[in-house]
């Protein structure tokens, strides 16, 4: 059934393709008196389907057992999520910026932990997407702004934080009136928050998108490009908004020493970087050799393992010493 919709047809001289994803459940011969076996049948027939969508369409998918466990799974994180940063769960680990030049450490990004009393360590790959699904990452990201500003009050002056911003706090209209009323707050001087955007953020809504970030830039804050490389329309942004910073994806920095095409990217990427006044970084640095590259290749800053892993704040001061 697939294979046939992928066949284009012709309809009043038009050209029409389809694609289509299914899902199948199956009742065994015992289960065919059972009550309710139809709506049980449709059920685990649609969650079949959601794999089949998940794992990019265009395929057959049977139900299994284990499909279910991971939808109750996902449904009992994202209602313990919710109560994470009443229970005080939630924390900020902080990973140095390296000046490239200087040697020295002139920044940190503030990242996002949640430490479950039961599941441990929850890796924000699985619980940031869920907060931005619930729309619980706007209470989350005023929280960790906040929080990131009256740490970096505790710093050098010269010693400035990185704040991720979601996909979902862009789109609000509101988003510069929070982050104006933060800083009032705290106190933090606007030259010393950086707020990092990637570029998936800015597939959509040309107009909004710029409005955002010039709302943005006026309060005096940086704003960073985060992810360079990984998106499709970064580079017109690039040409109409003065970004402050490239940050490029640590998909080409694991590349560098193994392959020439990544590292004429990279090189390239700096070169586009530096003609535009911006800082240039590096994220994913995990060996000396990709860091001495950067520095030949002039890069400003880097950011990884081999600078230093994301830790709490008490342990971040040993980094201001020369």
């Amino acid at each position: 059934m697939v294979v046939c919709l992928k066949e284009p047809f012709k309809v009043d001289g038009s050209t029409i393709r389809l694609g289509a994803s299914v899902g199948i459940a199956v009742a065994m011969a015992g289960d065919l008196s059972a009550p309710r076996l139809a709506d049980e049948l449709f059920k685990s027939a649609d969650i079949a389907l959601y794999g089949a969508k998940a794992d990019g369409g265009g395929n057959v998918r049977v139900f299994e057992q284990s499909m279910l466990e991971r939808i109750h799974a996902r449904q009992s994180m994202k209602q313990e999520l919710g109560g994470a940063l009443e229970r005080g769960e939630l924390s900020l680990a902080y990973q140095p910026l390296l000046d490239l030049d200087s040697g020295r450490v002139r920044g940190f990004e503030a990242l996002l932990r949640w430490s479950h009393t039961t599941r441990g360590n929850v890796s924000p790959a699985e619980f940031i997407p869920l907060a931005e699904e619930t729309g619980l990452i706007v209470e989350m990201g005023d929280w960790v702004l906040e929080t990131a500003c009256r740490q970096a009050l505790l710093w050098p002056e010269e010693i400035s934080v990185a704040v991720n911003v979601s996909a979902v706090q862009f789109r609000s209209d509101s988003l510069p009136e929070a982050v104006a009323c933060v800083l009032a707050r705290s106190g933090l001087v606007p030259g010393r928050l950086e707020l990092e955007i990637t570029e998936s953020v800015l597939l959509q809504d040309s107009e909004h998108n710029m409005r955002i970030l010039h709302a943005l830039k006026d309060l005096g804050v940086g704003i960073a490009l985060d992810d360079f490389g990984t998106g499709f329309s970064s580079l017109s942004y690039l040409r109409l908004f003065p970004f402050d910073k490239l940050k490029l994806d640590r998909s080409f920095v694991e590349d560098i020493g193994q392959s020439t095409s990544s590292e004429a990217i990279i090189r390239a990427a700096g070169e586009m970087g530096r003609a535009l006044s911006m800082v240039t970084t590096a994220e994913g640095v995990e060996t000396a050799e990709q860091l001495e590259w950067l520095r030949a290749n002039g890069w400003s800053q880097a950011q990884g393992y081999h600078i230093g892993r994301p830790s709490g704040a008490p342990s971040v001061w040993g980094m201001f010493r020369d």
